[in-house]
């Protein structure tokens, strides 16, 4: 394990990465490591040599972050491009179908640290929401895994982040409007990248609001 021995996952409360989070804790503990999860710093068990921070809200203090020998984020962007909010929605948005995952090093400025691994998300252009997030969910806990795996190889050979950095803001619900004058096609990736609960699709026509929720039928091709 190249010394390193204990982990902690770090999550927002009520965020969609913690499956994810109980899945990746229970594959690294079968591993041999010790495992500490929590919602916020004061819930890990410290001494920590690696923190893994997915889906946090907030940005955490340079005196938290020098007490561990790593703070790992994933951050679904080709960083420096596309630092900040929900990059995954913002780039299916923009008709972007590959999603690049870097894993990188956290600093105390939003998304500026050492990246250590990068891989490409290939969707087809129909994956709702639900779907997106699962593959970028089992990719993060591939990566993370990756890195304890080869520790000694890819902790070395980090690569500062090069070229002028981009930023995405935080996603309202106000992004999630619909305009009647537009077809369903030329509003298709909005539909793909709402939520149904927390965002959902909506529209205003004839002085009232109507919201819209969206959920792929089961492939009828498919035997049963």
């Amino acid at each position: 394990m190249s010394g390193i021995q204990r982990i902690g996952i770090m999550t927002s409360k009520n965020t969609w990465t913690i499956p994810y989070c109980e899945k990746l804790k229970d594959a690294l503990r079968q591993k041999g490591y010790f495992v500490s999860f929590g919602f916020k710093p004061d819930e890990l068990q410290e001494p920590l040599d690696v923190v893994c921070i997915l889906s946090y809200s907030r940005i955490l203090p340079g005196e938290f972050l020098r007490k561990h020998k790593h703070n790992l984020v994933a951050h679904a962007s080709p960083l420096p491009k596309g630092r900040g909010w929900s990059p995954l929605d913002w780039q299916i948005l923009e008709g972007r179908n590959e999603i690049p995952v870097t894993l990188f090093e956290a600093q105390e400025s939003l998304d500026s640290g050492k990246i250590y691994l990068q891989e490409i998300l290939k969707f087809k252009g129909y994956e709702l929401l639900p779907e997106m997030l699962h593959t970028l969910g089992e990719t993060i806990n591939s990566m993370l895994i990756r890195f304890l795996d080869e520790y000694d190889k890819i902790a070395t050979s980090a690569k500062e982040q090069e070229g002028e950095p981009t930023f995405y803001e935080k996603r309202l619900p106000s992004h999630s409007a619909l305009s009647v004058d537009k077809s369903i096609a030329e509003q298709f990736n909005l539909l793909r990248v709402v939520d149904n609960e927390r965002y959902p699709a909506f529209f205003h026509y004839k002085g009232h609001k109507y919201i819209l929720k969206i959920f792929k039928a089961p492939d009828e091709s498919k035997p049963s």
